[in-house]
């Protein structure tokens, strides 16, 4: 839909990782556990290990799924950028290549509550 301004509008993004003291953001879903509407919104510093991440960020978020308990970390199937990927759990954030911004889902085949019968 065309905006019509009284003059030059020049829109500037605050979400920048400049705006961020040193973090960045980080996105993450879990693929067919729809109690969580959306994406996680973590922000993070790019030196933390991904390991550390999922124990101190994303696990606590998890915990009120029912299958959250179950879930085996190592065989965790994950996507980046929809594409399949394989975190190095001992390496940071920046050194898996996740940048600011970035969305990272997970799949936990054995584990679909959205499929769950009776």
């Amino acid at each position: 839909m065309p905006v019509a301004t009284l003059g030059d509008y020049t829109a500037v993004p605050r979400d920048r990782v400049e705006n961020f003291a040193g973090k960045q953001l980080l996105y993450v879903s879990w693929d067919r556990h729809l109690l969580f509407a959306a994406p996680f919104l973590l922000c993070l510093p790019p030196e933390t290990p991904f390991g550390e991440m999922l124990e101190g960020a994303l696990q606590p978020l998890l915990q009120a799924d029912p299958d959250a308990a179950a879930i085996d970390w190592q065989a965790v199937e994950w996507l980046k950028g929809n594409r399949p990927w394989v975190p190095d759990f001992n390496t940071s954030l920046a050194a898996n290549g996740i940048g600011h911004k970035e969305q990272l889902r997970l799949r936990t085949p054995a584990l679909n509550s959205l499929c769950r019968l009776g």
